[in-house]
C-alpha cells in the first residue's frame, strides 16, 4: 500500500511596509551619535515638517520616550519614533547615512516625493 504525503501550502504572514526604513549605516552613526548624549536618549524621532522652499523638510532629533500618538518601530536597537502625519508622508522611506569626500549625512530615499528645491533641503510630494 503506497502512502502518498502532501505539503500543505504554508501561509505566510503578510508584513506590513514601515512608513520608513534605516540602513545598516544610518542605524550605526545614530547609536554612535547617540552614546555621546549625556543622559543616552531612548530613541530617535524622524519626521516631516511644514516650511523650505518646496513646502516640507524632514526632522530628525533625539527624544526620551515616543509621543502618545508615534509609531515605535526598532531596528537593530534603535527605537525610532513616527508620528502618523509624517508617517503618511514617508511611506518606503529609506534613511541612508553618506559619506563622500565631499560631506557627510544622513540622506532621505522618499519615492514620495515630486520635486525638491534647488538647495536639496526641502521636497513636495
Amino acid at each position: 500500500m503506497a502512502t502518498t504525503t502532501s505539503n500543505p501550502e504554508v501561509q505566510m504572514p503578510e508584513t506590513k511596509a514601515l512608513p520608513v526604513n534605516l540602513t545598516e549605516n544610518a542605524v550605526s552613526k545614530v547609536k554612535e551619535i547617540m552614546a555621546q548624549q549625556d543622559p543616552v536618549p531612548a530613541g530617535l524621532r524622524i519626521g516631516v515638517v511644514g516650511g523650505g522652499c518646496s513646502g516640507f523638510s524632514y526632522n530628525m532629533s533625539f527624544e526620551n520616550a515616543p509621543g502618545m500618538m508615534d509609531k515605535v518601530f526598532t531596528f537593530d536597537g534603535l527605537k525610532v519614533y513616527v508620528d502618523a502625519t509624517s508617517a503618511m508622508y514617508l511611506n518606503g522611506c529609506v534613511v541612508d547615512y553618506v559619506e563622500t569626500l565631499e560631506a557627510a549625512g544622513f540622506k532621505f530615499e522618499n519615492p514620495n516625493v515630486k520635486s525638491t528645491c534647488g538647495c536639496g533641503s526641502s521636497f513636495s510630494v
